[in-house]
């Protein structure tokens, strides 16, 4: 299932919170050699997490971490401000309606539908918190991603050529976006609404249409 957790909140969910952050060690710093800080309890964190930010995160059965996303409202700091704006010419990225989205991350241990799972969420809260876009630097390795989920961002922003190129770009929640992603996880929108309302406790709204979303 998907959680929405606030970092002031990651301690009610102690085995969550360890298996991400070892998660985050293994892909960041061991599998990508990224230079990330990795603590003595092999878990990496930086310094944008000590600031709240909110968590999406897909939890497997066994309740470990399956992948994660961190999001910031971009009226803060912000990473892609602080170390990125070089690739937008100096321009920041400041707006109520735009949150920053890094650290995405699966888990070794999870399947395929953990991918999906994050774009969903990444929807949910978007469609939810009525944002219109996310920001965020990004690879080519999650090219793919992007285009299997209709989720390819609007690119602002670049530097290097080949698996070396970074880009900085903006993302929306499509509508075509949400059947392919919903049928990855084989769940319907009322499911991936109940986790959402019952992350932030909300009542459970009726019903909705399927075509509502197709």
């Amino acid at each position: 299932m998907l959680r929405y957790i606030y970092g002031n909140a990651l301690n009610h969910f102690p085995t969550l919170r360890e298996t991400m952050f070892q998660d985050r060690a293994e892909q960041f710093s061991r599998r990508l050699g990224w230079e990330v800080n990795v603590n003595e309890d092999g878990e990496e964190r930086d310094q944008y997490d000590v600031l709240n930010p909110l968590y999406v995160i897909w939890e497997l059965e066994d309740g470990t971490h399956g992948g994660s996303m961190r999001f910031l409202p971009t009226v803060g700091r912000t990473m892609i401000n602080e170390h990125f704006s070089h690739l937008m010419d100096g321009v920041k990225i400041e707006s109520p309606l735009i949150w920053e989205c890094t650290r995405f991350c699966i888990s070794p241990r999870a399947d395929r539908r953990a991918a999906a799972a994050l774009v969903l969420g990444g929807g949910e809260l978007m469609d939810n918190f009525k944002l219109e876009h996310f920001c965020g630097v990004f690879d080519p390795r999650m090219e793919r991603i992007y285009r299997l989920y209709h989720v390819d961002p609007d690119v602002i922003g670049s530097a290097g050529e080949g698996k070396d190129r970074i880009g900085v770009g903006l993302w929306e929640m499509k509508p075509d976006a949400w059947a392919p992603t919903l049928g990855r996880l084989g769940i319907d929108r009322n499911t991936s609404l109940s986790w959402f309302n019952r992350s932030f406790n909300r009542p459970e709204p009726k019903p909705i249409e399927l075509a509502a979303i197709a």
